[in-house]
């Protein structure tokens, strides 16, 4: 059976178009999903809108479904919730996650996708890719119980992260950003805020997810001595300079990567990807988590909407793209 789709498709960098479909199928093992929403992971997807991915990543920054080649012609993304039409009996009108990109139906094997648990609202379930990022992070981090953390970045990311250590005990914690608009997001997820000058020092563990030299520099001067940066920022092809003489040494500092790319090892024995996305989506049952979505526009805006995102024009944690009926 064959059937017609519309994709969001990058041309060349900062140009977007909308293409024509045609899917085949679905086969043994495999399901027919028409897309609700997805979410454009701001971060990474301008990186890419941009054409900033560098050459030496280009093979690590593949999207699971991405079809075409950096910097273009490329189909990427990774946030798409849909409804299952057809394939096995036992998931048809379900509801489930995928990491497919922007596209209004698609065809993917049945280990692609996870259901959405009914307490978690399709609109809210396009956070679970960055969320199983913010998972994946507190693995390597291993915060403990009153840890004093600073979360420097109220991107995506970055408050993915921190809304998950909000529901650690004792800790103290605070959401620090250089955009004082951010602090709203802080109050509705129920954290503290800083701008970078005026955060609290002597942290035991910072979170960088600014993406930035001077927010990475900042990460370094509010640890305690045997304190550790977990840096989730990805600079593309940009080089940074960072202050390793001074007290770096002295004070025992460590600096350290996270990348979602591969389950931490610092995870329980046999935690499965299938099992840390599970775990993302069941946390996303938070109301509060509703902060996140910043913005929603209609799938045929796309090559408009996303120049705008890649300039700040409109400023975005994960916009929304809302699918109708369509083909």
């Amino acid at each position: 059976m064959n059937s017609s789709a519309r994709a969001f498709w990058l041309r060349s960098p900062g140009h977007g178009e909308l293409r024509d479909v045609t899917l085949t199928g679905p086969g043994e093992g495999e399901v027919l999903v028409r897309s609700l929403y997805s979410g454009v992971s701001r971060g990474t997807e301008t990186l890419v809108f941009r054409g900033g991915v560098p050459e030496s990543q280009r093979a690590v920054m593949r999207a699971p479904f991405q079809e075409g080649e950096f910097p273009g012609p490329v189909k990427y993304g990774y946030l798409n919730v849909g409804v299952v039409e057809d394939g096995p009996d036992e998931l048809i009108g379900r509801t489930v996650f995928c990491l497919y990109p922007h596209q209004t139906r698609y065809v993917v094997p049945v280990n692609a996708v996870t259901v959405v648990p009914e307490r978690v609202p399709p609109a809210r379930a396009v956070l679970a890719g960055t969320v199983e990022t913010a998972v994946n992070a507190l693995w390597d981090a291993a915060p403990l119980v009153g840890d004093r953390i600073a979360v420097i970045g109220g991107g995506m990311v970055g408050c993915s992260v921190a809304a998950l250590l909000a529901r650690f005990p004792g800790v103290r914690l605070q959401l620090v950003d250089a955009d004082p608009a951010r602090a709203k997001t802080a109050e509705a997820l129920g954290i503290g805020f800083a701008a970078p000058e005026d955060a609290l020092g002597d942290c035991d563990l910072v979170v960088h997810a600014s993406a930035t030299e001077q927010g990475l520099t900042r990460a370094l001067e509010l640890l305690a001595p045997e304190g550790t940066v977990l840096e989730l920022s990805w600079y593309g092809d940009r080089r940074i300079a960072l202050p390793l003489g001074e007290a770096f040494h002295s004070r025992r500092l460590t600096v350290r990567s996270s990348q979602v790319g591969t389950v931490s090892p610092a995870a329980r024995a046999g935690r499965s990807y299938a099992d840390r996305l599970a775990l993302a989506l069941d946390l996303l049952a938070d109301p509060a988590m509703d902060a996140l979505i910043t913005g929603e526009s209609a799938f045929e805006e796309l090559p408009a909407v996303l120049p705008k995102l890649a300039s700040g024009e409109i400023p975005a944690l994960c916009h929304r793209v809302r699918y109708g009926d369509i083909g």
